[in-house]
């Protein structure tokens, strides 16, 4: 029965948030205010996706992958499926504010995406790549077309058919170029062939992509008037000839005025960022995606000298690491995996997985035999082509916005991307393993018969901090009396990382994927010092850049190493010196790949536990004054080491003394310890053989002081040692034949010696030098195969000037 003063109800809506809350002390819910709900939901979302990028870090995935996952998780397919958590942490009337920031964080990612692709590069752009290009765009379009037809008459019901047909060939045929880039790179395939074509082609298909989704985003207006859609698509071309003859100009007006070496003016970053905005709000007005307007003004900035670097590194961390990542939990919120049941459900998702397999990788594949490429690399090409990622998810989420596509098929096509750009990197990995090939040489140690030939060293670095001692320790090593000449190549180690700048920085690496030469323009400071001291000195110094991950990045050393014919690689511990004296951890990896240096290098190692050689400051060579020490025991390692210190003592400035340890009489230098096997390499009939001649050059050599010392256990062995711990430099062997001098120890690779030398409980001022010889017997799993051929200037010196790229 109604009352007397009932009234028609009407909808209510509910109250706009307000920004901040008075405090919970007043009595008001952080959650029920939009600034804190979004600083709780960011953390939430970054957290999470971190987490399972860590997760998957072994498989090798790209973080697109985790980010993902992390969206669908956190959305009604599981996390969402608790009423209550959806309702408190992913409120509906939060959604506002949570999309506008995840599409201006997507806006600028995507200037960045074009920042990245030089389309001068697509101008360049040969047949075979471009050939390879409009096959993996149409094959998979027209599978994308056949594929619409049996979604439209199952799941997708009631859409235009023309414009579902568009948004299904666009969804199938995208290849995402800076997802594909990051794989390319991860793999150390980005300057091989293989990877060239893949990128070239991948920029196209870009483009390509682009302007289709701009066709499809013209047909889906609320008006479904043609003239409506002939009107969006002349202003889109009116907009980009506005872009390329008004703001280019502007752009590279203000490129021209940052030159190389000097800061860019802060206004002039504040300008373009400005255009960008500007640019969306244009396109966002034609109709035709705000996110259209960013990528063209990132595509026409210019690429040369240090303008579009600088901006990259601006707004990179904050746009991938916070504001990104809220795009995947927004896309992931509309995501609900459950719509997917029934057997019918899930034959069209194998259907549609199916069809984007098989268009990209056999299309690709096809025009790629054609073009009479190897079968295993057109396979390759075929599933590089065949990655998805955040363009994937930003086409589907433009059609479940315009209602062109319902909850049921944008699952199954979110769950494709997922799948195509999930398997990539462990099929490629599988089928495609690219075998370096290398010339053998034989100067791989620094003890030879040819004592006056070149010696060559690559010195690795990972910061600032490595340089001065690096520096001094060449300066010492450059026997400036006798000897042949000194080659260095330094090596600064830089992890690959999921910025941009870094994938930026592996272009320019050397064609067969080798770390790259850094040019005069180049922006790496470090390698400054090593160029300065070369101009100082009469060494041959060639700086040069690694960028890897650290789980692959001994291979850039190592590689690196056999392509120079180097004879000695020096690397930097993996722990440095605080102020107290302490040792400091830089962390496990660093720790892992120096173990990986030793067990794959072509050549002898040599670890430099860094106390300061010289001091802070790289020192004259006219004021160098070390005082080395080199405790000999016995076994190769120890006569590498001695031999190098024979070469050092050549300096004027270096007094260098000889400590050989003898056991006492019935004893050995293991005091009864257990040997294994290689402490046992190098026993003492070969040290009888070998010590003789070094031996006798010690004794003649007036800058060198030679000592016997007799021991009968190790606490003898660690006095000696510390009387000479006032000493600037130690040389040891790694495997000496002695007793662990250390209970223990959790460096291991630096042996019974330097592991007992590296304690800061033994000297906060003397360096160690732990030295490897080279031993083909153990080099079981070389990373370069190699070639037999007669090379008649092997045995000479051999510097290369003009190999550099």
């Amino acid at each position: 029965m109604a009352t007397p003063n009932a009234t028609t109800a009407h909808p209510v809506c509910p109250a706009p948030m307000k920004a901040t809350s008075n405090g919970s002390f007043q009595g008001d819910s952080p959650l029920d205010y939009a600034l804190p709900l979004i600083i709780l939901q960011i953390i939430l979302v970054v957290a999470l996706t971190r987490t399972l990028a860590f997760i998957l870090q072994p498989l090798r995935q790209p973080r697109v992958i985790a980010e993902i996952i992390g969206g669908i998780l956190l959305g009604p397919s599981a996390l969402g499926r608790n009423q209550k958590f959806l309702h408190t942490v992913f409120p509906a009337k939060s959604m506002t504010v949570l999309d506008t920031l995840a599409n201006i964080g997507l806006l600028f990612f995507l200037f960045l995406v074009g920042l990245e692709l030089d389309i001068r590069a697509i101008n360049r752009t040969g047949k075979k790549a471009l050939g390879i290009a409009l096959a993996g765009i149409s094959f998979p379009f027209v599978l994308g077309i056949g594929t619409s037809f049996i979604l439209r008459t199952t799941v997708n019901k009631g859409v235009s058919q023309g414009t579902f047909l568009v948004f299904m060939g666009v969804a199938l045929s995208i290849t995402a170029f800076p997802v594909l880039a990051r794989i390319l790179a991860e793999l150390k395939l980005l300057t091989t062939d293989i990877g060239r074509i893949a990128m070239s082609a991948a920029a196209v298909n870009d483009v390509a992509a682009w302007i289709l989704l701009a066709l499809a985003i013209a047909l889906t207006g609320t008006d479904t008037s043609l003239l409506v859609s002939i009107w969006v698509l002349l202003c889109g071309a009116a907009f980009i000839l506005f872009a390329i003859f008004v703001i280019r100009p502007a752009l590279q007006l203000m490129a021209r005025r940052s030159p190389e070496g000097e800061p860019v003016k802060e206004v002039y970053i504040c300008i373009t960022l400005s255009l960008v905005l500007a640019a969306g709000f244009i396109t966002d007005t034609i109709g035709i995606h705000a996110l259209f307007g960013a990528f063209v003004v990132g595509i026409i900035i210019p690429k040369d000298g240090p303008f579009a670097g600088v901006l990259i590194e601006k707004i990179e961390d904050l746009v991938s690491g916070l504001f990104l990542p809220l795009y995947f939990a927004s896309s992931g919120l509309k995501t609900n995996v459950a719509t997917i049941k029934g057997g019918q459900s899930w034959a069209l998702l194998a259907l549609v997985i199916f069809n984007a397999c098989f268009g990209k990788i056999v299309g690709t594949l096809g025009v790629s035999m054609l073009f009479k490429l190897p079968f295993k690399e057109a396979l390759t090409l075929g599933f590089l082509m065949n990655t998805k990622g955040l363009v994937e998810l930003i086409v589907l989420n433009i059609g479940k916005d315009r209602k062109v596509l319902n909850d049921q098929s944008f699952a199954i096509l979110v769950l494709m991307a997922l799948f195509t750009t999930f398997i990539t990197t462990p099929i490629v990995m599988a089928i495609y393993k690219p075998a370096r090939k290398g010339a053998n040489y034989h100067h791989r140690t620094i003890q030879r018969k040819d004592v006056d030939s070149e010696l060559r060293i690559l010195a690795c670095f990972h910061s600032t901090r490595n340089i001065p001692t690096m520096i001094n320790l060449i300066e010492s090593s450059r026997g400036i009396r006798r000897r042949g000449k000194l080659c260095v190549y330094s090596m600064h180690l830089m992890e690959l990382s999921e910025r941009s700048s870094a994938i930026s920085m592996v272009h320019k690496a050397r064609n067969d994927g080798l770390p790259f030469w850094n040019k005069k323009q180049d922006q790496d400071k470090m390698v400054i010092a090593f160029e300065a001291y070369q101009q100082l000195s009469k060494v041959t110094v060639r700086p040069m850049t690694a960028i890897s991950a650290f789980n692959s990045m001994h291979e850039d050393i190592c590689t690196s190493a056999h392509q120079k014919r180097a004879a000695l690689i020096i690397i930097p511990f993996h722990k440095h010196q605080r102020m107290d004296g302490s040792m400091e951890s830089l962390g496990h990896a660093f720790h892992l790949l120096n173990q990986r240096v030793l067990s794959y290098a072509p050549c002898s190692v040599a670890i430099l536990v860094d106390r300061g050689l010289g001091g802070t400051t790289q020192v004259n060579a006219s004021e160098v004054s070390y005082s080395v020490v080199m405790p000999f025991f016995g076994g190769s390692d120890d006569r590498e080491a001695l031999v190098y210190g024979i070469r050092m003592a050549e300096h004027p400035g270096i007094k260098l003394t000889v400590l050989r340890f003898k056991a006492a009489s019935g004893m050995s230098l293991t005091f009864d310890a257990k040997e294994d096997e290689k402490t046992k390499k190098g026993g003492d009939d070969q040290d009888d053989k070998n010590h003789s001649e070094l031996f006798a050059t010690v004794k003649n050599e007036e800058s060198i002081t030679y000592e016997e010392k007799e021991v009968g256990n190790r606490d003898d062995i660690i006095a000696a040692l510390k009387s000479m711990s006032k000493c600037n430099l130690f040389l040891v062997g790694r495997t000496s034949p002695t007793a662990q001098l250390v209970d223990r120890t959790d460096c291991p690779e630096l042996g019974p010696i330097g592991s007992f030398l590296a304690l800061s409980e033994f000297s906060t001022t003397s360096s160690v030098l732990v030295v490897q010889q080279y031993d083909p017997l153990l080099n079981l799993h070389p990373l370069v195969e190699e070639i037999s051929q007669e090379d008649p200037n092997d045995e000479e010196p051999d510097t290369l000037v003009a190999d550099a790229v």
